[in-house]
């Protein structure tokens, strides 16, 4: 699914189990093609301002599900940086009518401020009391900082332009994230940011080992694969079969293209997020792979049974703050053990399953090694094997960063199971 916006995880995984009604919308709009970004028209919001002593209205874009701002400035490049912190901290966004690079300028200031703010520095100074707390506080102030920098807003033309000095053309990177554009709308300049470095990725690519140097493009809310270990683990792992398998979750379709590229004569991956398909199929297609790799659309499993079923779910049992967190937060392990408990109902007889796994939340105390080997044998799933990497990302060698000690420490795993 999803990081354009990246995340430490990057797993090219697409989301699972809606529960909440913004979950069902999305998921439903998505079925049906009602838009790229997963509202129905009906739930679109309007953000409300006054300004030159009129009120306006526009569409409210924000991919991560934020409500529009009840209070609303007009900001341009006279106004002075500590001014506008003051600002956004009380609650108040603002809509920029100045030069864009200016807007740059000025979010960038704003993120200085708010990481060496007295809150910030009060968290420094008082270490947590376990690796959980650890997380749960980074996870907190980074939400902070991602709802304070959001308040800096530009707008959008009714064709995606921006109507400011000096402002790139956006539009294409707009369309792929947001499907047509319906009107003028307004966004926040850090979405923007990320709808155009998406972009970019989705151009350039990303340069995949186990595909010989190959690229797989991932689109906007699609993760693209940059942790290279654990698709270098299915690369490697011994192949029970070279008839079919079936990829779930299938995100950018790199696992997918990675077992057919290995010999596997038909492989099926699923994904039930409109923009995971698109992107498979797209990749599918790049690489020469669609004859031989069917994507369908299924929460979890395909019909039937195969003797290969590959998964590589979320990796952090929490609840995810923001639709586009649900590719690395699976809250309470629910596509984890919505795989595992329907594993040995799609396997064929001695077929092999491969879950793909860190062992990240362990080190953060979110979910005791016991529990995941108490969740295969209430599967009625046998280990027989597990290969291992160790992560190659910056973040694990970073003494820095908030959770150092648990990524420095973390294990990617590929445990080989069978059902009993």
């Amino acid at each position: 699914m999803a990081r354009r916006a990246r995340t430490a995880h990057g797993n090219g995984r697409a989301t699972y189990g809606p529960r909440t009604t913004y979950e069902r919308r999305t998921r439903a709009a998505r079925r049906n093609g009602t838009r790229a970004k997963g509202v129905p028209l009906s739930t679109q919001q309007v953000i409300e301002w006054t300004e030159d002593g009129r009120t306006r209205t526009a569409q409210w874009r924000s991919e991560s599900g934020a409500p529009p701002p009840r209070r609303v400035a007009i900001a341009d490049d006279r106004m002075p940086a500590d001014t506008a912190h003051r600002l956004v901290c009380e609650g108040t966004a603002l809509l920029w009518r100045g030069d864009y690079q200016g807007a740059r300028q000025l979010l960038t200031a704003l993120a200085r401020r708010i990481d060496r703010g007295p809150r910030r520095a009060k968290e420094r100074r008082a270490p947590a009391a376990s690796p959980a707390e650890a997380f749960h506080r980074h996870r907190q102030a980074q939400s902070r900082r991602a709802r304070l920098l959001g308040m800096l807003l530009v707008p959008l033309d009714a064709d995606f332009g921006v109507p400011l000095r000096r402002a790139p053309d956006v539009r294409q990177a707009c369309a792929e994230a947001y499907g047509p554009a319906r009107g003028p709308s307004v966004v926040s300049l850090r979405e923007l940011l990320g709808l155009i470095g998406a972009h970019e990725w989705r151009e350039k690519g990303v340069k995949v080992r186990a595909l010989g140097g190959d690229r797989v493009h991932p689109h906007y809310g699609v993760f693209s694969p940059v942790r290279g270990e654990y698709v270098d683990l299915v690369a490697e792992a011994p192949l029970p079969t070279q008839e079919l398998a079936f990829d779930i979750g299938t995100g950018t379709g790199v696992l997918a293209a990675v077992l057919a590229r290995r010999g596997i004569e038909r492989v099926v991956a699923t994904d039930q997020d409109a923009r995971a398909l698109g992107c498979a199929r797209e990749n599918m297609a790049r690489l020469g792979l669609s004859a031989r790799v069917e994507v369908v659309e299924a929460d979890l499993f395909p019909p039937g049974r195969a003797p290969l079923v590959v998964c590589n779910p979320p990796w952090v049992p929490a609840r995810p703050s923001s639709p586009l967190e649900y590719a690395v937060y699976d809250p309470s392990s629910r596509m984890l053990r919505g795989f595992l408990n329907g594993l040995a109902g799609h396997l064929t007889p001695g077929g092999e399953g491969w879950l793909i796994l860190s062992d990240l939340a362990e080190h953060l105390g979110l979910r005791p090694h016991a529990e995941l080997l108490a969740a295969f044998d209430t599967a009625g799933l046998t280990v027989v094997d597990r290969l291992d990497a160790r992560p190659t990302h910056p973040r694990a060698f970073d003494p820095t960063d908030p959770l150092h000690a648990a990524r420095a420490a973390e294990v990617t795993s590929l445990w080989r199971l069978t059902a009993d």
